[in-house]
């Protein structure tokens, strides 16, 4: 794994995911290597009837002094046209997008999980956070009585 994005599972809810191949150039893939990478703030859209990845972050490659990269150029993604097709035809419906959620490498190639998502609204967060704290709760209470204590207190 060489960077995550927290963030997009935190703002949106995750439909469908898809991974994708990353076009880069030979320094990229040793900044990759490195983990010098981020993806906040990065976002595929459609151009010219490909998946382009805008926004990711890659440091320069500059051990040597030189490097063959911008740190936030615009990428192209590797994907089967009719997985193409079907991404376009979700991301062209009203408030659904494509996010990065993960940049890892397999079996040397590096890849990036992308998720077709729809936009959470506030009270949904909220909703989310409490659900989460309830089942928080109940796996506490679940592993206490496990142990034969009782709610906050010990029967030593």
């Amino acid at each position: 794994m060489i960077a995550t994005n927290k963030r997009a599972r935190h703002e949106y809810e995750i439909l469908k995911t898809y991974e994708a191949g990353l076009v880069l150039r030979g320094t990229e893939v040793k900044a990759l290597r490195l983990g010098r990478a981020s993806l906040v703030g990065a976002f595929a859209q459609e151009l010219e009837g490909e998946l382009h990845l805008y926004g990711l972050h890659i440091a320069e490659y500059a051990v040597r002094g030189w490097s063959d990269h911008g740190p936030r150029r615009t990428r192209k993604l590797l994907l089967h046209r009719a997985e193409i097709n079907r991404i376009l035809a979700k991301i062209r419906e009203p408030g659904v997008t494509l996010v990065p959620l993960a940049l890892y490498f397999e079996n040397g190639w590096a890849k990036v999980e992308l998720g077709i998502a729809r936009g959470l609204r506030e009270y949904d967060k909220r909703q989310v956070l409490a659900a989460r704290d309830a089942n928080r709760e109940i796996a506490r209470e679940v592993g206490r009585r496990l142990k034969g204590r009782r709610a906050g207190r010990d029967l030593r």
